[in-house]
């Protein structure tokens, strides 16, 4: 754990009545890989999400930039702890939480965009379009270099932006464009994590909220938490509005077990 500041703030965070945990998946509770299939929660980090998911007055949450089938194969989390995935346009709030629909413009839009993403990802070897119910994905963290990552990224901006100008006239619903590590996310549903951790705290009637995210995305969560009440805190490098900083995913398991110790 990094600093007395923040044993300080989980402490005083662990003391709330009903207190909520939500984390980030990739770059979090899991080490990021390159093959988006491949990750798996750190030991360590399982079971502590676990112990703490058992304890009254806690709720746990993932809220995760993957689309819920995914989060769910590879996390395999607590059934009592909540999902939020595709950065919020989707959730998994209960068991019988119903899945995401979209209308008759978001998906020909979906369609659209996927045409865009496809021949651009074809040019650069490594690179591939992920499907997502409500995005399409451009991944380029395998691409042969630096160079080859922004050139890609670039074409497809300006390829959507064509796409865009004719949205209006062909009965094309919005999207809307997300940047984050070495990928280019493309939606048709507007949501993002800071929406999905308002959602969490409202269904939960948690008093202070905790989020731990590694990527840009989880700016916007940041952001959403009162540093009166609430614990952000950002896993690894690179700027952030968060209030806290840890080295990696293998230091999460300190700070949920610090919760879950003072919590006790």
């Amino acid at each position: 754990m990094t600093g007395p500041g923040l044993a300080t703030a989980l402490q005083e965070f662990a003391a709330r009545e009903s207190i909520l945990v939500a984390l980030d998946f990739d770059g979090v509770m899991a080490e990021l890989v390159d093959r988006a299939e491949n990750a798996r929660p750190l030991p360590a980090n399982a079971t502590a999400l676990a112990a703490l998911a058992g304890l009254p007055g806690v709720h746990t949450a993932l809220v995760s930039g993957r689309a819920l089938e995914s989060l769910l194969a590879v996390a395999s989390p607590p059934e009592s702890t909540l999902l939020i995935g595709s950065h919020g346009a989707e959730r998994r709030l209960g068991p019988e939480a119903p899945p995401l629909e979209l209308d008759e413009e978001q998906t020909r839009a979906l369609a659209a965009v996927g045409q865009v993403l496809e021949p651009v990802a074809a040019r650069y070897p490594e690179s591939w379009v992920e499907y997502k119910p409500a995005a399409r994905v451009l991944q380029v963290r395998l691409a042969r270099s630096d160079e080859a990552r922004c050139r890609a990224v670039s074409e497809a901006e300006e390829a959507l932006s064509e796409l865009a100008g004719q949205a209006g006239r062909s009965e094309l619903a919005p999207f809307f464009i997300g940047h984050g590590k070495d990928v280019l996310e493309v939606a048709v549903v507007r949501a993002d994590k800071g929406q999905g951790l308002d959602l969490l705290r409202s269904v939960t009637g948690a008093e202070a909220v905790l989020f731990a995210g590694d990527d840009v995305t989880d700016e916007t969560g940041f952001a959403r938490l009162d540093p009166a009440r609430d614990v952000s805190i950002k896993v690894g490098p690179g700027e952030t509005g968060a209030q806290f900083r840890i080295e990696g995913p293998a230091d999460v398991a300190t700070v949920l077990e610090a919760v879950r110790s003072w919590r006790r």
